[in-house]
């Protein structure tokens, strides 16, 4: 008779005891009314699979009642109880047919009668098999996570999410009621994928919610006004990234608050946006990793895979053998083909993204080798060109490596990225060549259309 055999007829044995109780001597209300349920157990178990009960017991701060321990958890529902009974006597455990809330309820309690080895297998099953769940209520499960300080994955997972899409946390309409270390986490993160104009109109928002007798338009206030909006503003005023702020948005939309930022801030920024040439004169904190403001962060894993002339699912969010990193935008960084080679030119290796005009499609190249000048035309054999007929939909892509190494890349300070027969030949207008296979297969771009990159 193997081992594993024997391990199976103890816990089945351990579970006839739960059932039957027989000897008990600890009884546990589970519930509020009107369902409160009265549930059975044995001390020498409990003692020894959980701390929790173990320091109630040696402690002696559990009430007893003619010998028996009596234990009050109005705040633990007996189903789940009985899940997690279940488990201490003889470690099984089933999730499946559990809803998301309840599995986020059951990891608290587990979390509160400090059954550790639970706690991490909990907040696996929730992430694997209960995302979608994980995406709705997003302030009210990450409010739930940031009080315990054990569930660290689950944690990261909500914070990732949300930085990854911040429109299901900052449109919800809960929003405004988001406690203030909580959002004050949130603006200190790099990876929130959002302008930082949007950041600094979500901080806004939230701000007048909290003072909702004063009225949003600065122009009005009265010095009391100014001076509790200021306060209100300060602790948060570091974490916004003010030197990411296009001019016009800076003048509009943040000059017009000048009375409740700092007033050397204001002098600084005024004269970044003014003089030409002018670096920032403050200590200021890097710009956020956004990768674009068309693609998210799952495109990444897709790209690095390409690049290693990997299978397109080899990397994923976890391990990503790259650093990218953002360095032109033509909705912030003017659409032009100087611009372009400004932001673009001698960075080494980078990736093109476009967006058509007109539809969801995003296409696109890698070039391993630099941009640069006039050179003309540029030998490599690990370029190549892809095609998303939705871009919000990874598994759309298609894929062309580069056919014809000695005209993979064509480099010209008049052009934008012209990669073999797919040219840019001035600002957002963009030609391909269907009679021409440097890169193959033919991936379906159109002859001319019109792009942003």
């Amino acid at each position: 008779m193997s081992s594993s055999k024997f391990l199976k007829e103890l816990s089945n044995d351990y579970e006839k005891l739960l059932e039957i109780e027989l000897g008990y001597d600890v009884i546990i209300y589970a519930g509020e009314e009107p369902s409160i349920k009265e549930i059975h157990a044995h001390s020498n178990i409990l003692c020894i699979r959980s701390s929790y009960f173990r320091s109630a017991f040696f402690n002696e701060w559990a009430e007893k009642k003619d010998g028996k321990f009596i234990f009050r958890k109005p705040n633990i529902s007996p189903q789940l109880f009985n899940i997690i009974l279940r488990f201490l006597y003889c470690g099984n455990i089933e999730l499946k047919d559990l809803q998301g809330p309840d599995i986020l309820k059951l990891l608290i309690a587990v979390d509160e009668l400090n059954i550790y080895s639970l706690i991490s297998y909990i907040q696996e099953f929730l992430m694997e098999h209960k995302i979608e769940f994980l995406h709705q209520n997003p302030i009210d499960i990450l409010e739930t996570v940031y009080q315990h300080e054990t569930f660290t994955d689950l944690w990261n997972l909500c914070l990732q999410i949300i930085c990854e899409d911040p429109k299901i946390l900052f449109n919800s309409d809960k929003f405004i009621n988001l406690k203030a270390p909580l959002l004050e986490l949130l603006l200190k993160r790099d990876d929130l994928y959002i302008d930082e104009i949007e950041i600094w109109e979500i901080l806004l928002k939230w701000c007048f919610a909290q003072h909702e007798n004063i009225n949003n338009d600065p122009t009005k206030w009265d010095k009391d006004e100014i001076a509790t909006i200021g306060s209100s503003l300060h602790r948060f005023i570091p974490l916004i990234r003010f030197y990411d702020i296009d001019p016009i948005d800076f003048f509009y939309k943040v000059y017009h608050y000048k009375d409740v930022l700092p007033q050397d801030l204001i002098h600084n920024l005024l004269e970044f946006h003014i003089v030409p040439n002018m670096k920032p004169k403050d200590n200021i904190t890097p710009s956020r990793k956004l990768y674009s403001t068309i693609i998210k962060s799952n495109h990444i894993p897709l790209f690095a895979s390409w690049i290693d002339k990997k299978d397109s699912s080899y990397y994923n969010k976890k391990k990503i053998p790259y650093d990218f990193k953002l360095l032109y935008r033509s909705s912030k960084d003017e659409l032009d083909n100087e611009s372009f080679h400004r932001n673009c030119d001698d960075k080494g290796a980078t990736i093109w993204i476009a967006k058509i005009q007109g539809s969801s499609q995003l296409i696109g190249g890698y070039n391993p080798l630099d941009w640069n000048g006039n050179c003309g035309w540029k030998y490599t054999t690990d370029s190549f060109l892809f095609n998303f007929i939705d871009g919000k939909n990874i598994s759309t892509a298609k894929l062309g490596y580069v056919n014809d190494a000695r005209h993979a890349i064509y480099c010209n300070s008049n052009q934008g990225p012209s990669t073999g027969n797919l040219f840019c030949p001035y600002s957002n207008n963009w030609n391909y060549n269907y009679n021409s296979r440097e890169y193959y297969p033919n991936i379906g771009f159109p002859t001319n259309f019109r792009a942003n990159n």
